[in-house]
């Protein structure tokens, strides 16, 4: 198991005032998914200060994934949405469950969401690929244009002597 090392007092600060606004993004995204609109790409977004990196907007969730993560969603927004009150000290409970809603929420998006403070990939589009063989075309990622942050992941065991397999494939990657 990996080496458990805790915050020092300037992470435990950085992380506990990005909470408020953080907590109000998860809590948007979570009620946009469970709306009756909540397949519909978010072209409205408001993007906090403290969020690193840049998203990929709109936020466009992958159906089958919002389909499987509902039920997940629902309780978690139900966990936390007593939390959103000003001036309230975040307690380990709701860390957690603000942690676990994100997870949800970036599984969804596809797209890391990290604030300030964090020790962790930037906020943006992220593809990860696993296969055990490869006898085709994969692509992880395919735009028009890909700027700001991105991250794709391809863990495949064996490629056919005639596979195709491209990581990022746009007509213009960058700012």
């Amino acid at each position: 198991m990996g080496e458990c090392r805790m915050p020092d007092a300037t992470e435990i600060a950085l992380i506990t005032s990005a909470v408020p606004a953080a907590l109000t993004f998860l809590l948007q995204r979570a009620e946009h998914l469970i709306s009756s609109r909540g397949a519909d790409p978010e072209e409205q977004v408001t993007v906090p200060d403290n969020l690193t990196g840049t998203l990929q907007l709109p936020l466009q969730p992958d159906q089958d994934r919002l389909r499987d993560s509902r039920r997940d969603i629902e309780v978690l927004l139900d966990a936390l949405v007593d939390h959103a009150v000003p001036h309230v000290p975040p307690t380990p409970g709701m860390l957690r469950n603000m942690g676990r809603l994100r997870h949800v929420l970036e599984d969804v998006y596809g797209q890391h969401l990290t604030f300030d403070g964090e020790d962790r990939p930037a906020s943006g589009p992220f593809v990860h690929q696993k296969a055990t063989t490869l006898n085709g075309k994969a692509t992880g990622m395919n735009a028009d244009e890909i700027t700001g942050n991105s991250r794709v992941v391809q863990d495949i065991g064996t490629v056919g002597s005639d596979a195709e397999m491209t990581g990022m494939k746009s007509r213009r990657i960058g700012s």
